[in-house]
C-alpha cells in the first residue's frame, strides 16, 4: 500500500516495504550538500535522501541509485509530484554496475547501506525489507568501492552505519582509496552507548582522522533536542 508524507514542502510517497527512518535524516544532514554539488545516493530507497536535500538549499544534481523497479518508481512519482526532474535523477540498476551515472563525476556519494550481514534475522522480514536491510544484494565493501568510482577526486563519501561495523566500514574505505576523516557517533541521550556512527571520507585525502562529540537525538524527557529539531525542521513545520 503506498502513501504519502509532507516534508516541509516536499511530498514522499512510501509503501510497506520502502519506508525511512531518523538515520536518513542525520545522514542528508551530515552530507552538508551545497548548491553548487552534484550528488548520488547510493541504496536510495525511495528516495528520500535526496528528496530532504532538496526541502532547502537543494545541490545542483542528485543521482539515487535503487535495485528495486518499485522503489525506484516511488521515488520517481515522488520526484515529478515536486517538479525536481530537472535536477533529482531516479536510476535502477545494481550499485555494483551502475549503468548511466557518470564516473569520477560527483562531489559527494552518500549511502545508508544494509546494516546487517546476510543471514542476521531477514527471515522474519519481507523479501524486499530483508535486502535493505542485510547485506543480500550488495555488502560494504561493493558500496565504498562503487562509490570511489564516482567520486571525483577529492570528494566525498558520507555514510552511516551500525556500530558494529565500523571497523569494515574504515577498512573499506582506505583499501578503494578513500581516506576516513571524521566520524559522529549518534546517540539517543546523553550518557547512552551510540546506536549509529556517521562517517566522512575523502577520495585521495591524508591519513588524518577526528572523532566528533556525539549527536544526541533527544533531550529532556521524550523531547527531541535542539539539534534534532533543526534536521526535521519542527519549528517551521509549526509555523
Amino acid at each position: 500500500m503506498q502513501e504519502s508524507f509532507d516534508l516541509n514542502g516536499i511530498k514522499i510517497y512510501v509503501s510497506d516495504d520502502h519506508r525511512f527512518g531518523t538515520d536518513a535524516f542525520l545522514l542528508a544532514d551530515y552530507a552538508d550538500v551545497r548548491p553548487s554539488h552534484k550528488v548520488c545516493d547510493l541504496c536510495t530507497g525511495c528516495g528520500i535522501i535526496p528528496l530532504i536535500m532538496c526541502r532547502k538549499n537543494p545541490p545542483k544534481e542528485i543521482y539515487g541509485i535503487e535495485i528495486m523497479p518499485d522503489a525506484v518508481e516511488l521515488f520517481n512519482k515522488s520526484v515529478i509530484e515536486n517538479g525536481l526532474s530537472d535536477r533529482v535523477k531516479p536510476v535502477c540498476c545494481d550499485l555494483k554496475t551502475p549503468e548511466g551515472v557518470p564516473t569520477e563525476y560527483f562531489d559527494i556519494v552518500t549511502v545508508n547501506p544494509p546494516y546487517w550481514k546476510k543471514g542476521s534475522g531477514e527471515e522474519r522480514l519481507s523479501e524486499k525489507q530483508a535486502a535493505a536491510r542485510h547485506e543480500i544484494l550488495c555488502d560494504i565493501n561493493d558500496v565504498v568501492k562503487t562509490s570511489a568510482r564516482l567520486l571525483k577526486y577529492g570528494g566525498s563519501l558520507k555514510m552511516c552505519q551500525i556500530p558494529l561495523r565500523l571497523a569494515d566500514v574504515i577498512c573499506s574505505m582506505r583499501a578503494n582509496g578513500i581516506e576516513p576523516k571524521t566520524i559522529t557517533p549518534v546517540v539517543n541521550r546523553i550518557g547512552d552507548k551510540p546506536w549509529l556512527f556517521l562517517i566522512s571520507g575523502k577520495k585521495g585525502g591524508k591519513p588524518g582522522m577526528e572523532i566528533t562529540p556525539g549527536f544526541v537525538v533527544y533531550g529532556e524527557g521524550n523531547e527531541y533536542s535542539a539539534d534534532m529539531q533543526k534536521i526535521y525542521d519542527i519549528n517551521s513545520e509549526k509555523e
